[in-house]
């Protein structure tokens, strides 16, 4: 491991330095998709997730200047508790983008905390917010592809501790920090972000479903106080107790995070969901719901349902009696038995199959306890390995009928179009608590789409 600080130093000279630009117009195109796919999944959490109110309140009741919007509330608070706020809805749903390589959810804490400055530090030009998104998602992206250990090894879960520094990235892009105050920054996300893998193993916990108000409101945080003059540390990610030394003892290949700066960006390679669950549902929700078109299975023929993958997706199918009847809609969302029973009973899988009453439903429940999942010892964790999956079904008469899905739908390889994605924006406005009306609707995705003509990227969240 590097005792220089050439590492730190180099991503945050990175991010400071790139132009917009610098930037290809299809990598651009990724970052309005990518912002109109969070805000549209933000929105529709204000009236599905109940368990995202008590960060709002909590939020609301810190006072402040009221500097950034919280959606679909109409108050107005400091720059980092509206983050705070709007972070807690960026997950809760589980149906925002994802990075596939890297097992993260990269802009779900950026969106939040980017357009919380935006707002309150602007005007700032649609062209910086595109570019900040862009690098954020590129830094997070690096920093876990550089790792050779699973973080949750030694007990972390990575995901929200990741995107913090990508979160953090952006905003001091957007804030003009220099190259040493986005070290410094980085220090002290550095000294906040932290996520135990403990709410792997608590069904009843809302942590997971919240978990990027943290990362988000860190951002913020950590940026002003750099802003400030306050010094961190001089090699935060590659220094002996810095975060590969601290979190991956020391297991991370330098040269991934340093790689090609600027000739490929990590935002290109984002996958954006069809289903609201977890990415790695996303191969079995589909060959399920293909193999009872495809046959015309009814779904009360079914006998067993024989689930095989990577050992990684264990956490979805583990302990068995819990992922056969979870707890709560979050829990449902990272469980193979119930979305794979979901698809073969509805045919898909959709916000309305994790209300109370869609977890309570006995058909869908009695198919869950016909899911077994068996992890093959030739797959890896990593790589496509982890999102290839196979369902086998064995049907009344000893019939049996199996499809394996390399890559899920959305994917890189199988890109959502803009009209599906718009179509999802649309869908998920309509669930927000205060329903939008269609012309401000259609202002929103006009106002995205052209982002690069906005004089003051402040005005998208301001309307939320």
């Amino acid at each position: 491991m590097t005792e220089s600080n050439e590492l730190s130093r180099s991503l945050a000279s990175f991010v400071v330095s790139t132009r917009y630009e610098d930037i290809p117009e299809h990598t651009r195109e990724m970052a309005k998709r990518c912002l109109l796919d969070g805000l549209g999944v933000s929105l529709a959490a204000t009236g599905l997730a109940p368990v995202c109110r008590p960060f709002v309140e909590h939020a609301m009741e810190q006072g402040g200047h009221t500097q950034s919007t919280v959606f679909a509330s109409g108050v107005r608070l400091p720059a980092a508790m509206a983050a705070f706020a709007n972070g807690a809805l960026a997950h809760a749903l589980d149906f925002e983008d994802a990075h596939d390589e890297s097992l993260l959810h990269p802009n779900a804490p950026t969106i939040p905390a980017a357009l919380a400055v935006c707002e309150a530090f602007g005007p700032i030009e649609g062209k910086e917010l595109i570019a900040a998104l862009v690098l954020g998602c590129d830094v997070a992206c690096r920093l876990s592809l550089a790792l050779r250990v699973p973080l949750d090894e030694y007990g972390w879960y990575p995901p929200p501790m990741i995107a913090a520094f990508g979160a953090t990235a952006a905003v001091g892009r957007l804030l003009k920090l220099n190259e040493q105050q986005l070290i410094d920054a980085f220090s002290l996300t550095l000294g906040q972000a932290t996520c135990s893998a403990e709410l792997k193993f608590s069904p009843h916990s809302d942590i997971r479903a919240v978990r990027d108000a943290f990362p988000a409101q860190i951002a913020v945080t950590s940026v002003l106080l750099a802003r400030k003059g306050v010094r961190g540390f001089d090699r935060p990610f590659e220094g002996r107790a810095g975060f590969f030394a601290l979190y991956a003892r020391g297991a991370y290949e330098p040269e991934t995070v340093t790689h090609a700066f600027g000739e490929s960006f990590a935002i290109d390679r984002i996958s954006f969901k069809p289903y609201p669950s977890c990415r790695g549902t996303h191969v079995y929700i589909e060959a399920a719901a293909q193999l009872v078109r495809e046959h015309r299975i009814d779904s009360s023929d079914i006998v067993s349902i024989k689930l095989v993958g990577s050992r990684l997706n264990l956490m979805l199918a583990e302990p068995v009696a819990q992922k056969r009847r979870p707890a709560t809609a979050i829990d449902a969302k990272f469980s193979l038995p119930f979305t794979v029973a979901t698809a073969l009973r509805c045919g898909t899988v959709t916000l309305d199959d994790f209300t109370d009453r869609a977890l309570q439903d006995a058909a869908v429940l009695d198919l869950a306890g016909r899911a077994n999942f068996s992890a093959d010892p030739a797959r890896g964790t990593a790589g496509p390995d982890v999102l290839r999956g196979s369902v086998e079904l064995e049907l009344s008469g000893g019939r049996r009928v199996k499809l394996q899905i390399d890559q899920p739908s959305g994917s890189p390889s199988r890109p959502a179009s803009e009209a599906a994605l718009i179509e999802k924006f649309r869908d998920c406005c309509r669930r927000a608590r205060s329903e939008p009306a269609p012309p401000l609707i259609d202002r929103w995705v006009e106002q995205i789409l052209t982002l690069e003509k906005c004089a003051d990227a402040g005005e998208i969240a301001r309307l939320m």
